[in-house]
């Protein structure tokens, strides 16, 4: 990101930068997808179940992953400064900081079945959806370490590996779903609890492919030499970073969160066309989530050698590729419902009327959040790769619990609009956070970045 560069160089630099992570996401995105299409042909009621347990996985998962994100803007501004050793100190300091999150996390995912009664889930579907978390639970060590080295690999613009080997890691994902949720090819037929083996089997396989190509392509990282010895000052880096990117991400996630429960208050068909909405919508995010770590990793450069116009222009560059983007997902969202809903549902399901009927109204109330909710994850992606972290934690929890989920609760049960009335105080929600955070961007960027990093020895902002 140079002040130097044309508002289209930008763009080409985004563009490299960010469609294979873009390709990665929704690669990854695809496992779940896969998860949710094949559990959906095989049953409503495991599907319903998939949605509950994968939620709970989910997030705790983006609450893990902040350490994993924090990675990706420390690594990018130490190789903007080259500092190879710093490189090397952060990212093994992440996986540790992830690792113990799992380890803290994993007893929530086997103990959950009372968790899902507690909050008001049919009896079968909350047993179930248990079954799947106490399985899926062990998945969260070798996912969390798989974002660690996605975040290392994509700072050091080796994007192409991420998006290959997430792309590997679909096709395996159906192969072993196809096993084990439906019993081909001799093995035991075993529902919600096969696809959730196959989670834990992909994310396995994938952490070890990513762990080779690092070793081998970046030998001069020494990512896995004595790994087993703490850095406290790099641990202490990464944890101020990454536990308000994760409290961020955290109250995002659980919002959505909140409304899948709510969901299920209105019963099993309303809660299996939220989890297929729910899928449609995440897929278009995952070209902003892309867009937005190519934002990250392009201005943590920037902050790491004090190029503040640069900084500024290539924002304005990569919010507008995101834009454009929102504005055709409201076209189809709008235009196309009923085959995306349909797609995830057996032809001769005897609920299959039921569930497409309230999946449309839920993806034409997603409409209207597309361009806000590209706004906040953008913005993030641009705070995070100046470190500024703590703030927008604070304007998230707020947007999203003091606002979104009251007035989620509100239109959905007090006006009686039911799941579209859930779903419009998502988008309300996401709406306050959208424009406070690029307040905040501009903000921060305009009065602080440049004058900032232009300092001989100035900190970087937490």
């Amino acid at each position: 990101m140079s002040g130097g560069m044309t508002y289209r160089e930008h763009g080409r630099a985004a563009l490299k930068l960010g469609l294979p992570l873009v390709g990665s996401h929704l690669a990854q995105m695809a496992i779940t997808l896969t998860d949710a299409l094949m559990l959906g042909w095989y049953s409503v009621e495991a599907l319903a179940a998939e949605v509950l347990g994968g939620t709970l996985f989910f997030v705790l998962f983006i609450f893990g992953s902040g350490f994993a994100w924090a990675v990706m803007p420390l690594v990018a501004a130490a190789q903007g400064a080259g500092d190879e050793t710093q490189v090397r100190r952060v990212t093994r300091m992440g996986g540790w900081a992830s690792v113990l999150f799992a380890v803290c996390a994993l007893p929530v995912m086997i103990w959950s079945g009372p968790l899902f009664l507690l909050a008001g889930q049919e009896a079968g579907t909350a047993a179930l959806a248990g079954d799947y978390a106490e399985i899926v639970g062990f998945a969260l060590f070798p996912a969390l370490l798989v974002m660690v080295l996605k975040s290392h690999l994509a700072a050091l613009e080796r994007t192409q590996v991420v998006l290959w080997v997430t792309v590997g890691a679909v096709g395996l994902n159906v192969l072993v779903n196809y096993a084990l949720i439906f019993g081909n090819w001799g093995a035991p037929e075993l529902g919600v609890r096969g696809a959730a083996i196959a989670s834990l089997v992909v994310t396995s396989a994938s952490f070890v492919a990513l762990a080779v190509y690092a070793a081998k392509v970046t030998p001069e990282h020494a990512l896995f030499r004595r790994v087993w010895r703490p850095d406290w000052e790099a641990f202490g880096q990464v944890f101020r970073l990454g536990w308000p990117i994760g409290m961020t991400s955290l109250a995002e996630v659980s919002l959505f969160a909140a409304s899948t429960v709510m969901m299920g208050w209105l019963g099993t068909i309303a809660l299996a066309a939220h989890g297929i909405a729910l899928q449609v919508s995440s897929v278009t995010f995952m070209v902003h989530l892309g867009l937005s770590n190519a934002a990250t990793i392009r201005a943590g450069n920037a902050f790491g050698r004090g190029d503040g116009p640069g900084l500024r222009d290539g924002a304005k560059v990569v919010l507008a590729l995101s834009g454009v983007f929102a504005a055709v997902t409201v076209v189809l969202f709008l235009v196309l419902p009923e085959p995306m809903i349909a797609a995830f549902l057996n032809p001769d399901e005897p609920d299959r009327a039921a569930v497409i009927a309230v999946g449309v109204g839920l993806l034409a109330a997603a409409a209207l959040f597309q361009l806000v909710d590209a706004a906040q994850v953008m913005a993030l992606g641009l705070l995070r790769g100046v470190q500024d972290t703590r703030v927008p934690m604070w304007i998230a929890a707020v947007s999203y619990w003091v606002v979104g989920v009251p007035v989620s609760y509100a239109m959905g049960f007090w006006l009686g609009w039911g799941g579209v009335g859930i779903w419009l105080g998502l988008a309300v929600g996401l709406a306050l956070a959208g424009v406070f955070l690029l307040w905040r961007f501009w903000w921060w960027s305009g009065r602080n970045v440049a004058a900032r990093v232009l300092q001989e020895g100035a900190e970087p902002a937490r």
